[in-house]
C-alpha cells in the first residue's frame, strides 16, 4: 500500500536527498494531493527542501477557483507556492491536450535551476493508459517505455515517484488522511483518449485481468530496458557511420548496416538532435534515400519541423527554414550587426591580416544581397575569375545554404561571400587592419 514510508523508499531508489530541492508540479488534484502530503510527512525527517508550482491553463471556467484552491491547500502545509497562468496556443496542430502539456512543461521548466528535481504525480495507472495509447500509435519500443522514473528537464531533471503505485492505491491514503482535492470535471470527457481508455477500456480490462494496468505498466519498464540497449547499439553504429561533419550520416556506412539496425540509427540520430520522430512512412522514405542513388544531389523527406536532406553522399536533418527574398538588398554600416531576414545575422569584427581590407573599403558604400545567379569572383592569389556556383558547389555547400549565404558588394562589386570568402581586390594583406566577417544563422 501507499504510505509516506513507501515514498522514502522511491526517493532513496532514484537518488534523491536532503541535497535535491524538489518542486512538486501540484494540479490540486487527487495524485498530485496524496504526493505533496506525503512529502510534507517526510519533510522533517528526511530535511526536504520543498515547494511547489500551480499551473492555470485558463481553459476551463473554475481554472481560476483551482488555483485558489490549490494556493490554500499548500498554505495549510506550509509550502510556498507558485501560481503560474499560461496561455495554451496552436490548439489546432498540437490537439488540446498535447498542446496543453507543451504550455504546462514550458512554465514548469522555468522553476526548474540546476541541480534540482521536478516531481510529477504520474502514477501506474497513468503509465499503462501510456502504453495502450503509443501502441495504438504504432509506436516502437521508445514508445512503449512510456514515461521513465528519471529524466533529464531543462537544466535539472524530471522524477515520476509514484509510478509503483495505483490510482486506487492513492485513492486509500487520500481517504485515509481525509484530504480533499480537485475534480476537473474535463477529467470525464470521453471525446479525449485517455479519458476513453480510463473510464471505458480498462475497466473492462480490469475485471478480467486483475492488476492489468500494473502489468502493463511493468512492461513499460522492461520496454525501457530494451529501449536503453538499442540506443547503445546506435550509439556504436552512429559512431562508424558518421559524415564529414559529427551531426551528418555517412550513406556509404549506413548502406553496411543490416535494415533494423539502419532504422534504429536514424531514429536514435533524429532524436539526439532534437527532431520530432519519423513515422514509418517518413522513415522508409528516408531510408529509401539510402539505398538508391537519386537522380538528382539532393533528396528531401518533410514532416513537422523535421527536413532530412540527402546531399551527396550524406545525410543531413534541417529544421525548415523561412523563405529568402533573393531580391532583398541593404546597405550596411560595418560596426553594427545586420540582420538578414531569415537568415541571421551578419557581423563584422576588427581583425589584422584577415577578412575585408579597411583600407580598400575606404569610405565606399557596402550593400549585402543574396544570390541572383551569374556572381563571379577571384580568389586571392588567383589569376582567373570563378563563378561563384563552381566555387559553392567545390565546397560541397548544400543548395538549401547557398540560397542563404549574403553576398557582400563594395562600389557594386562583389567583395565577400558571406563569413567563406573575399575576393580581390577587396582582401586584407598580412598585417593589414581588416574587417572579419562572421555570419550567424537564425
Amino acid at each position: 500500500m501507499f504510505s509516506p514510508s513507501a515514498l522514502a523508499d522511491v526517493l532513496h531508489r532514484l537518488g534523491l536527498s536532503s541535497a535535491t530541492p524538489l518542486t512538486v508540479a501540484f494540479s490540486g488534484g487527487l495524485d498530485s494531493c496524496v504526493l505533496l502530503h506525503a512529502l510534507c510527512q517526510l519533510r522533517e525527517s528526511l530535511d526536504l527542501p520543498l515547494q511547489a508550482v500551480h499551473v492555470d491553463h485558463g481553459l476551463h471556467p473554475e481554472s481560476s477557483g483551482w488555483a485558489r484552491r490549490a494556493q490554500q491547500t499548500c498554505d495549510r502545509l506550509k509550502i510556498p507556492c507558485t501560481v503560474e497562468r499560461v496561455q495554451v496556443t496552436r490548439i489546432r496542430e498540437h490537439g488540446l491536450e498535447d498542446a496543453a502539456r507543451r504550455a504546462r512543461y514550458a512554465c514548469l521548466a522555468r522553476h526548474v535551476a540546476q541541480g534540482e528535481v521536478l516531481l510529477t504525480a504520474h502514477q501506474a495507472d497513468d503509465q499503462a493508459e501510456t502504453v495502450l495509447l503509443q501502441l495504438l500509435r504504432g509506436a516502437g519500443v521508445h514508445g512503449l517505455a512510456a514515461m521513465p522514473a528519471m529524466a533529464a528537464f531543462h537544466k535539472g531533471r524530471l522524477a515520476r515517484p509514484l509510478l509503483e503505485f495505483t490510482r486506487e492505491q492513492l485513492a486509500a491514503y487520500a481517504r485515509q488522511e481525509n484530504l480533499q482535492w480537485i475534480d476537473d470535471t474535463s477529467n470525464a470527457d470521453l471525446r479525449l483518449s485517455r479519458n476513453y481508455l480510463r473510464h471505458r477500456i480498462f475497466p473492462l480490462l480490469e475485471a478480467h485481468w486483475p492488476e492489468a494496468s500494473r502489468r502493463i505498466a511493468r512492461s513499460a519498464g522492461m520496454a525501457a530496458e530494451a529501449a536503453e540497449l538499442l540506443d547503445d547499439l546506435a550509439e556504436s553504429d552512429w559512431s562508424s557511420c558518421r559524415g564529414v561533419e559529427e551531426t551528418r550520416l555517412s550513406v556509404v556506412a549506413l548502406r553496411g548496416l543490416p535494415p533494423p539496425r539502419q532504422r534504429n540509427l536514424v531514429r536514435y540520430w533524429l532524436r539526439q538532435q532534437g527532431f520530432q520522430a519519423p513515422t514509418a512512412m517518413h522513415l522508409d522514405q528516408v531510408l529509401a534515400q539510402v539505398a538508391r542513388d537519386p537522380r538528382s544531389n539532393r533528396a528531401v523527406i518533410r514532416w513537422p519541423g523535421t527536413e532530412v536532406c540527402r546531399y551527396r553522399d550524406e545525410l543531413i536533418a534541417l529544421r525548415p527554414c523561412a523563405e529568402t527574398d533573393s531580391g532583398w538588398r541593404m546597405h550596411w554600416n560595418l560596426t553594427d550587426p545586420l540582420e538578414i531576414p531569415g537568415v541571421g545575422f551578419l557581423r563584422a569584427e576588427k581583425s589584422q591580416g584577415d577578412g575585408l581590407s579597411c583600407e580598400r573599403i575606404g569610405q565606399s558604400p557596402i550593400i549585402v544581397g543574396l544570390r541572383q545567379g551569374g556572381e563571379v569572383c577571384r580568389l586571392p592569389g588567383r589569376v582567373h575569375h570563378r563563378k561563384l556556383k563552381k566555387l559553392l558547389q567545390e565546397a560541397g555547400i548544400p543548395p538549401w545554404e547557398r540560397k542563404r549565404l549574403p553576398l557582400v558588394y563594395v562600389n557594386g562589386e562583389l567583395a565577400a561571400i558571406g563569413d567563406r570568402w573575399v575576393c580581390e581586390p577587396y582582401a586584407a594583406r598580412a598585417n593589414e587592419p581588416g574587417w572579419k566577417l562572421r555570419l550567424e544563422p537564425a
